[in-house]
């Protein structure tokens, strides 16, 4: 079985990133995403072990010291990881991945997994960043504040990306993203193992 692909898909808060993956999910079946490890509360709508593995700060900072991270980082004063047993094991069934985290953990990520492919995501503008942050309501007007500084640093590190996309029309959009995808399962190294009986077929 060949293994499967990791994708690192990382954005700013409310560039519309989540939106784009739980869309791509539902046009490739083969695709999952990996649920990290969290210090923060979960918010009304999350459940355990689906949006993420909610745990406390002395148990993250347990598995942190016993290198059962792939990457973990620290973003607006929260501790987020992904358990390297998780990604493998995942990868292993053939399944490709999608880890959903920021670019400090990309680095650490693209690291220790070389081959991963890298996607970033950009709002259309400052003023849209802001007005869909606005619109989520979950957050205070000085979180907001935050996150939009936060967000300048987090674009900064674009060019580290293999792939660039904007999300100001939607399906526009998820058609590049997945087309990144599509690509990559096509490339002569994935297919070449794929279609290994119709190759020796065609050169008998």
């Amino acid at each position: 079985m060949k293994r499967g692909t990791l994708y690192v898909i990382s954005a700013p808060s409310g560039a519309g990133k989540t939106s784009l993956v739980k869309a791509l999910l539902k046009r490739q079946t083969n695709m999952r995403v990996a649920v990290s490890h969290t210090t923060r509360q979960p918010r009304r709508e999350e459940q355990e072990g689906i949006n993420y593995f909610f745990v406390s700060r002395e148990k993250f900072i347990e598995m942190l010291n016993t290198n059962q991270f792939l990457e973990h980082a620290i973003v607006f004063e929260q501790y987020y990881g992904t358990a390297a047993y998780c990604v493998d094991d995942c990868l292993k069934k053939g399944l490709d991945l999608i880890l959903e985290i920021d670019w400090q953990g990309a680095q650490q990520v693209r690291r220790l997994m070389p081959e991963t492919k890298s996607i970033f995501i950009l709002p259309p503008s400052c003023e849209v960043l802001r007005m869909r942050l606005l619109q989520r309501g979950q957050d205070s007007q000085a979180v907001i504040e935050h996150r939009m500084s936060k967000a300048i640093d987090e674009i900064s590190h674009y060019s580290e990306f293999d792939y660039l996309i904007v999300n100001d029309d939607f399906d526009t959009a998820l058609t590049e993203l997945e087309a990144i995808v599509v690509a990559n399962s096509l490339t002569c190294l994935r297919q070449a193992e794929q279609l290994a009986p119709l190759l020796k077929d065609l050169l008998c």
